[in-house]
């Protein structure tokens, strides 16, 4: 048996190919309580529930927002609330258009024995907890793994164990009916060149599909989440175009054509970088059998978190800044992107963040 063919195998690969929509991408808002606090704490509103809530109400009925998404990822939390009309933020979603997503890794630990690489925690109960989340209505997961360039990293053990970390976590999902969203993210954090994030990049996504097949996962299943192949953020930049043909080669020689889509990270590029790197890449004049799309956080959420500032009366403003930044993503997932999104406060600023831990 090449791929396992549970009971949810026609279901898993209509959704999957869903999210993988042409004009259409993931609005990642799975960021777990510590991490929304420091978003929060930048425009100086408290870390509360209701703040949170509020926040994430703000985004998912912005107009004009969902018919630009096919899925947006929730954190526990926000699976099971509602809007301050008492609609469950699910069925607003669902009425949009929009597949629910959950994130239910459990962080990262340190490899004891390696420069400070990490391991992602919370195969345990992972079953249980994906039959509860798609009894609650979502339809995909997420868990994100970590791995850094350096002088010696990754290690292979860090390849090797984050690989099939995320191939039991897949099949764990597709058992128990969520898409699994495979994200191996090589951090950006380094002075290497494009050619050295290139050259990791393929060891990492050849392996991570080794692990894939191993464990007998369906690939029409998946989705791949992805880092950009960029030069690290102590290095020079390079050009959209660059960046695209680098990242389009690294996935041609490793990522089957049976995965329906690709949805980059933005890894702590600025908003508007990261949509002009996924335009340039739809532009690309390649061999590209699988859609390639986007799965930001930051680069969605940026300028509309500036644009809030934590006050009712900035509500519509930030809605409207967060329909620029959709809407432009949904253009370069067509590569039709001009470059003409009104540039919020905050869109072309660098969101950089060491270490970071999501």
């Amino acid at each position: 048996m090449s791929a396992f063919k549970g009971k949810y195998h026609d279901e898993l690969i209509a959704n999957a190919a869903y999210i993988g929509t042409p004009g259409k991408g993931i609005l990642a808002a799975d960021e777990s309580t510590g991490t929304i606090g420091k978003r929060l704490s930048s425009i100086n509103v408290e870390n509360v529930e209701e703040n949170r809530r509020i926040l994430r109400e703000l985004l998912f009925t912005a107009p004009g927002v969902l018919p630009c998404l096919s899925g947006v990822i929730l954190f526990e939390e926000t699976l099971y609330q509602k809007t301050a009309a008492g609609k469950p933020f699910v069925d607003v979603l669902k009425e949009g258009g929009v597949l629910p997503g959950i994130k239910v890794d459990k962080g990262t630990v340190e490899l004891p024995g390696t420069d400070g690489e990490t391991t992602t925690q919370g195969l345990d109960g992972l079953a249980q907890r994906c039959q509860k989340y798609y009894e609650a209505g979502a339809r995909f997961a997420k868990w994100r793994s970590v791995l850094k360039i350096g002088p010696n990293e990754p290690s292979q053990l860090a390849i090797t164990d984050n690989a099939n970390g995320l191939a039991r976590y897949a099949v764990i999902c597709q058992e128990n009916g969520l898409v699994p969203i495979v994200e191996p993210e090589i951090l950006v954090d380094g002075p290497h060149d494009i050619h050295k994030c290139a050259d990791v990049t393929e060891r990492v996504l050849a392996a991570v599909y080794k692990a894939l097949n191993d464990h007998h996962v369906l690939l029409e299943g998946t989705l791949l989440k992805p880092n950009m192949v960029t030069p690290g953020s102590d290095a020079p930049k390079v050009a959209p175009e660059v960046i695209a043909e680098h990242t389009v080669r690294a996935l041609q020689r490793t990522m089957p054509p049976a995965v329906p889509a690709v949805v980059f990270l933005s890894g702590g590029q600025s908003e508007e970088e990261a949509t002009l790197n996924l335009n340039a890449m739809n532009k690309l004049k390649a061999k590209k059998p699988w859609v390639l799309s986007f799965s930001f956080g930051r680069a969605l959420q940026q300028s509309t978190l500036k644009a809030w500032a934590g006050k009712d009366e900035n509500i519509k403003k930030a809605q409207a800044a967060l329909f620029a930044r959709a809407k432009a993503n949904s253009e370069a997932t067509l590569g039709t992107y001009k470059g003409d999104a009104t540039l919020g406060e905050g869109a072309a600023e660098s969101l950089h963040v060491k270490d970071y831990k999501y």
